[in-house]
């Protein structure tokens, strides 16, 4: 195939618009995305879904039991979500979740600064990977001497970045 003869690609305006998880337990799942990560509820559907978000759009996560009330997380080796990344507009927002996951204890799985953006990895209760980021302007990320985009991944100082949290 000739450099550049495949399909047209997708318009570079497509974003991803929102997630749905199948949670075990929605009072559970409400308590992580709101209490401690600090959506809001735009809507619920009684027991079975809710709709959560950032500054009022319908919602960005939808959590539901309709296939896994009382379901267990999927075993490893199976396929599935790897994570849904969630992005904070800057690097105090980023601080700021850092803080609510430190006071609530949830435990971290890691966190990486990747050159392009510095990013928090946790789970939430069932077990969904969770990733918080944030993303560098783009004139600050890494190139190769070609130009080319040179990600890497290092430890994130999450002490000095807890410095942030306004």
């Amino acid at each position: 195939m000739k450099p550049n003869s495949g399909p047209k690609p997708v318009n570079a305006s497509v974003r991803i618009g929102h997630v749905h998880l199948k949670v075990a337990d929605l009072e559970r799942s409400l308590a992580f995305y709101c209490d401690v990560l600090g959506f809001k509820v735009t809507q619920r559907f009684g027991q079975q879904a809710a709709f959560v978000s950032a500054g009022g759009y319908h919602h960005h996560i939808g959590l539901n039991t309709w296939e896994s009330a009382g379901g267990q997380p999927p075993p490893p080796g199976a396929t599935g979500l790897y994570h849904v990344a969630i992005l904070y507009p800057t690097r105090a927002g980023l601080a700021d979740a850092l803080r609510r996951l430190v006071k609530a204890k949830v435990p971290l799985e890691g966190a990486s600064d990747h050159g392009v953006s510095e990013a928090i990895y946790l789970r939430d209760p069932d077990r969904n990977g969770v990733e918080l980021y944030w993303d560098r302007p783009e004139e600050q990320w890494p190139r190769s001497a070609d130009g080319g985009l040179a990600m890497f991944t290092h430890p994130l100082d999450l002490d000095a970045l807890l410095k942030e949290s306004p």
